[in-house]
């Protein structure tokens, strides 16, 4: 055991956890793509004990992995090989400090689960929207610090969107108290922007303040078979314009996703009789009552079916429909790792660019590529796309498994070039961490990743937080000073 340990457990109150058994759970990612290795891993018991084991590793010049429930798809929570670093878990902050339900506020500690959240808040008669995959899992100290996105952003926002405030504890171990639950408060530089989004290259963030909204009295959803993303996007508009506020979800799905889902979830049914190139799934809430969000929802369809940019649509008419309907989007990525490897891409797009994007970049990897699936779902309802590719349905042979995963680095080339071209991004909701690191910065320019690195070196001056992460390896050193620029 190292023989600086001891002096660690003296720092904090918690667990800290040396064998190797016991940090194996902690050294590899959610996808299995990235194992380290670390010195130990630390869990305290509150936002003291973080600032502790913070000073600690200052002290010891020892570098820092937060991790919250390590779920992150981009490696962001993953050690290196090295050893060195001391993993920081969050879990045990698991407290729900208060509810302000006039305020409709929420303090929680980190390591709550959002699932946790979300109970908790219809508990007070309220709700919490952020709503992923993983939030059986993933904490909300995770979520803000990849300001996580999901399937309500249309309507609610990001995480950055739904946190007011932030408690978080700085390389040095010192503890920033911002837990303000204020909708206006211009006073300064807004730190909370600075830390969420992050990843935990700046500091480690141990509680937040969370927005609340009212529960919606009725929802009704509607799974829509379209021709085209073009027409997807004529739909959204004609929705926006008709059902403002209520409309909280609009996915986009293309066929070779439901062919997934109908294939690897037992007791799948296709909602609609006609299949389609192309579906959307749309949720409507309303503060009145289901008939209203149904009437509502019933409305719109019927002009969209009459300017054809709908062919076909199934309406739930009970919570179990909704659900059922909701499944055969939520399922599709366990659906496509079924089928074994995959290349996934997380971008974002102005929602008027999509359209083209996708038929231009589809053209583009069918010529080069011949062979690879396209899977392209996502919420575009905010410009967020999975744009992910499979090989040929029935790809096993060893061989050829390994042909498809060495197409990996051109295929990114492919598409995040024509991502940028159309004005987008190569990473919307998981995160840089180390999968999109050195893509992200290929396609920055100098001054926007000097600026980074110069808010790194100045709330992190060794280096510490999350190294690799991000900015990568570069970001510890000192930086080139920001260019000034003088008027002509």
């Amino acid at each position: 055991m190292d023989d600086r340990l001891p002096s660690l457990r003296a720092a904090y109150a918690g667990r800290l956890l040396t064998d190797a058994a016991d940090m194996a759970a902690y050294l590899t990612d959610w996808r299995g793509k990235w194992t380290g290795a670390a010195l130990a891993v630390a869990q305290p018991d509150d936002a003291a004990g973080v600032a502790g084991v913070l000073r600690w590793c200052h002290a010891h010049r020892v570098p820092v992995v937060p991790q919250g429930g390590n779920t992150g798809l981009s490696g962001g929570a993953t050690p290196d090989a090295s050893g060195a670093a001391l993993v920081l878990s969050l879990t045990r902050l698991n407290r729900i400090r208060h509810i302000d339900a006039v305020n409709n506020t929420m303090v929680v500690e980190a390591g709550v689960t959002l699932q946790q959240v979300q109970d908790a808040a219809r508990e007070a008669g309220r709700l919490f929207p952020l709503s992923l995959a993983a939030q059986g899992s993933c904490t909300i100290g995770g979520n803000l610090a990849t300001n996580a996105g999901g399937v309500q952003v249309l309507r609610y926002g990001n995480a950055r969107d739904l946190c007011l405030g932030l408690e978080v504890a700085t390389p040095q171990g010192a503890l920033w108290n911002g837990l303000r639950g204020l909708r206006k408060d211009n006073t300064g530089y807004d730190l909370r922007d600075l830390y969420i989004g992050s990843e935990g290259t700046l500091g480690v963030i141990t509680a937040a303040v969370l927005k609340l909204f009212p529960l919606p009295a009725g929802r009704a959803v509607a799974f829509i078979a379209v021709p085209s993303p073009e027409a997807a996007v004529d739909l959204l508009q004609l929705c926006q314009a008709r059902l403002g506020a209520s409309l909280t979800a609009f996915e986009l799905m293309g066929a070779n996703c439901i062919r997934l889902v109908e294939q690897h979830v037992p007791n799948t049914r296709m909602p609609l009789a006609e299949v389609a190139p192309w579906y959307v799934l749309m949720e409507v809430c309303d503060a009145r009552d289901e008939a209203a969000a149904q009437a509502a929802l019933e409305g719109v369809l019927e002009q969209a079916l009459e300017r054809e940019l709908a062919r076909d649509a199934a309406l739930s008419a009970s919570l179990a429909q909704l659900q059922s309907l909701w499944a055969l989007r939520e399922h599709i990525s366990e659906s496509q790792a079924a089928e074994g490897k995959t290349i996934k891409h997380d971008i974002a797009l102005p929602i008027s660019r999509i359209p083209a994007f996708v038929a231009q970049t589809d053209a583009a990897i069918q010529q080069s590529f011949p062979g690879v699936r396209l899977i392209v779902f996502g919420h575009l309802g905010d410009g967020n796309l999975h744009y992910n590719l499979s090989p040929a349905p029935g790809t096993r042979d060893a061989q050829a498994v390994a042909d498809f995963v060495a197409l990996e680095a051109p295929l990114n080339r492919l598409v995040h070039d024509a991502v940028v071209a159309h004005g987008g991004s190569i990473s919307a909701e998981h995160g840089l961490g180390v999968l999109r690191r050195d893509e992200s910065a290929r396609y920055k320019s100098p001054v926007e990743l000097q600026l980074m690195q110069a808010i790194k070196h100045a709330l992190d001056p060794h280096g510490l937080m999350n190294p690799g992460k991000l900015l990568g390896p570069a970001a510890a050193a000192p930086v080139a000073p920001v260019p000034t620029f003088s008027e002509d």
